[in-house]
């Protein structure tokens, strides 16, 4: 069932972009970016406090895929639109001992995301969140970026969680994504990226796998020029940094071992999730970091990007002072 109007006051955070199914060589999976991160907050805050923004096809297998994920994370279908003519997205992943690499298909759905205005302002919601790879298409991307305009004129935070994909990963598009955000979230590759697209201080650029706290004017200055508030760095084994609007370091934190790795499919939308609900439970930004990366580095031991078994959630839940409640 849609979320209807009268319970829209409950959600915290808006979520847009792509919603699609992953095809591993064993199995296929609802995945996205946007989408693991809107699950893992469904699962973390309850359903009730998310809304997914997305386009899937009128009831192919990947649409019935994508809205059975939905129905088990009790999210609402008011932000999902459905297109006759295109079908939902897909995605080859292609897994090796060094990580994993993805083939992305066209045409797909979520290219031509509609905007939803009337929707946005019956909202109070507290982040809005979207990555570049569905800023792909011209509709979607135009879109998307009002979109976050509307919640950003209505008191929201802007969450950018760039993650670069082949095809979107231009200077052009992070500029205009950059742009249009209040936080962001980058691994240790993008901020690189970014560092060498837009300028960094005199002489050889910062290694943003060395000390957290020599990155500071690079990341002021990448910072200010996009005026952001906050830019949170992942470096997988090396932890993790984050950074205020003047360059300095909120807080930093080493890796967590992971026992065994399944893989490490959706673990950074798995972070911006925990971030921002623990930030919503009214974690400070220490605390709410570190939690991000525990919660980042356990995904890292399951199969997938959203683990199968509802169990995994429960202790996460306990953490943010949620209980049981889902």
């Amino acid at each position: 069932m849609p979320i209807l109007t009268a319970d829209l006051a409950r959600v915290a955070v808006v979520v847009a972009g792509e919603a699609l199914v992953d095809e591993f060589h064993d199995r296929q999976v609802a995945g996205g970016a946007p989408f693991n991160l809107a699950r893992s907050l469904a699962a973390l805050l309850g359903g009730d406090r998310v809304l997914l923004l997305t386009r899937v096809g009128a009831g192919d297998a990947g649409a019935r895929a994508v809205l059975a994920s939905l129905a088990r994370f009790g999210m609402g279908l008011a932000g999902v639109q459905q297109d006759a003519s295109r079908p939902t997205g897909r995605v080859t992943v292609s897994e090796t001992e060094g990580g994993h690499s993805f083939h992305i298909h066209a045409p797909a759905a979520w290219d031509f995301i509609e905007p939803a205005p009337a929707l946005l302002t019956a909202l109070h919601a507290r982040f809005f969140c979207f990555g570049t790879l569905a800023l792909r298409g011209e509709r979607s991307r135009l879109s998307i970026l009002e979109q976050a305009r509307t919640v950003r004129a209505l008191g929201g935070l802007v969450y950018l969680d760039l993650n670069l994909r082949r095809g979107t990963d231009t200077p052009e598009l992070a500029a205009l994504s950059l742009a249009g955000a209040d936080w962001l979230k980058v691994n240790d590759e993008e901020l690189d990226r970014l560092l060498g697209w837009f300028g960094a201080p005199a002489g050889p650029a910062p290694d943003p796998l060395g000390p957290a706290a020599a990155l500071g004017d690079a990341v002021r200055g990448l910072m200010q020029r996009f005026g952001l508030q906050r830019l949170i760095l992942t470096r997988g084994a090396a932890g993790y940094a984050a950074f205020d609007a003047e360059g300095g370091l909120l807080a930093e934190g080493a890796g967590v071992a992971v026992p065994r790795l399944a893989d490490t499919v959706g673990a950074g939308d798995g972070f911006s999730a925990m971030l921002m609900a623990a930030t919503l439970s009214g974690l400070p930004p220490d605390r709410a970091l570190a939690l991000a990366n525990g919660y980042a580095a356990a995904l890292c031991g399951q199969r997938g990007p959203i683990p199968d078994d509802d169990a995994f959630f429960l202790p996460w839940r306990q953490r943010l002072g949620q209980g049981a409640c889902a």
